[in-house]
């Protein structure tokens, strides 16, 4: 299986650019790694070994525009599955493996997948884990980016990341989700964890009795989103339902 592995990068620091393709480096099946710049190329990624992909500017959306551009290439040269990974997270050594095989045992029992849900584990930049799981990790009722691991029959909705109303990117992943799960496409989920997702959220630290470190953010912050949508009118919000593949709920989530 050809496998690619999709990060759309920004003005991230070299070193944690680095920590991002040597886990991709890892493992164990072979992938192709593509890079892709939103506004702000980095030249020594040219002579990494990755696919370096150079978008003249930035899109302010979170990376769903260049998100979709390298998915769409990578669909266009024929790969067999497609994944995303952030640049300031990292993948286990058996990340792909395990998407394969979780595939492979569904295909088995006759309940072929059009995309496999993959687990991760929140961590500070040293590595370590943080002791403490999501609600939405927990029930299923979020999958966040990293952990798409996309196959053919999902490879219709790459576009999605990228024609999704910016204000919406807030939440990408989020309505992502929603418009799959509205497609009746078909899933299956991976028991072991193998994404080390780096938290960023400050809240999380302080429940835990930490400092937040510097890269920590506050939650986010939907009252723009709210006060968007409340300004739309009908046919406006026609058009982001079909845009979003999604139905958008009055307020802040799909």
């Amino acid at each position: 299986m050809s496998v690619a592995i999709i990060t759309p990068y920004f003005q991230e620091d070299r070193g944690t650019l680095e920590r991002c393709l040597a886990s991709v480096r890892a493992q164990t099946v072979p992938c192709t790694h593509w890079l892709v710049a939103d506004g702000h190329a980095q030249p020594w990624l040219d002579d990494a070994a990755v696919r370096h992909l150079k978008l003249d500017r930035a899109h302010g959306d979170f990376g769903n525009t260049p998100r979709a551009v390298g998915g769409i290439l990578a669909a266009s040269e024929g790969f067999d599955a497609i994944a995303f990974l952030d640049a300031d997270n990292w993948l286990d050594p058996g990340h792909v493996e395990a998407c394969i095989t979780t595939a492979a045992a569904a295909a088995a029992q006759g309940e072929e997948a059009d995309y496999i849900v993959a687990r991760r584990r929140l961590v500070r930049d040293d590595g370590s884990v943080l002791p403490v799981q999501t609600d939405d990790d927990r029930d299923g009722s979020h999958v966040d980016t990293n952990c798409y691991f996309l196959l053919p029959g999902a490879f219709h909705t790459l576009g999605q990341w990228g024609v999704m109303p910016k204000p919406l990117s807030i939440v990408g992943d989020r309505v992502y989700l929603a418009s799959l799960r509205r497609q009746g496409l078909r899933t299956a989920t991976c028991t072991q964890v193998t994404v080390n997702y780096l938290c960023t959220w400050a809240n999380v630290f302080r429940n835990l009795g930490e400092t937040p470190p510097p890269y920590a953010k506050s939650s986010i912050d939907t009252a723009p989103l709210a006060a968007w949508w409340q300004g739309l009118d009908a046919r406006d919000r026609e058009l982001v339902d079909r845009l979003a593949q999604a139905p958008i709920q009055l307020g802040t989530s799909a």
